[in-house]
């Protein structure tokens, strides 16, 4: 693929991927504090600061674990193309 076309490509599904992860946070934010708010066993501010807390605690403990799987030959890297990442991104948007 050229340059000239290979980083405007590269820039959008960024673009579109970081759209995907703030859509998804804003989702999971709310339905992961959502029950211990209702029955008010916290405050709204303490639920948000354990959330944020914990999520943080597991990225540090399993972030990589899931890229590092998919690397091993669980998926063909063959058949992921730009196309087919757009694809997968715009359904887990119009999903979400």
């Amino acid at each position: 693929m050229e340059a000239t076309i290979a980083f405007p490509l590269l820039a959008g599904l960024v673009a579109v991927a970081l759209f995907f992860d703030f859509l998804n946070g804003l989702h999971d934010a709310a339905n992961s504090i959502a029950t211990i708010v209702s029955t008010r066993v916290l405050r709204p501010h303490y639920a948000v600061f354990w959330a944020a807390f914990f999520n943080f605690i597991a990225f540090m403990f399993f972030g990589l674990h899931v890229a590092e799987t998919v690397g091993k030959g669980i998926v063909d890297v063959s058949i992921v193309t730009p196309a087919v990442i757009f694809a997968a991104l715009v359904g887990a948007i119009v999903w979400n």
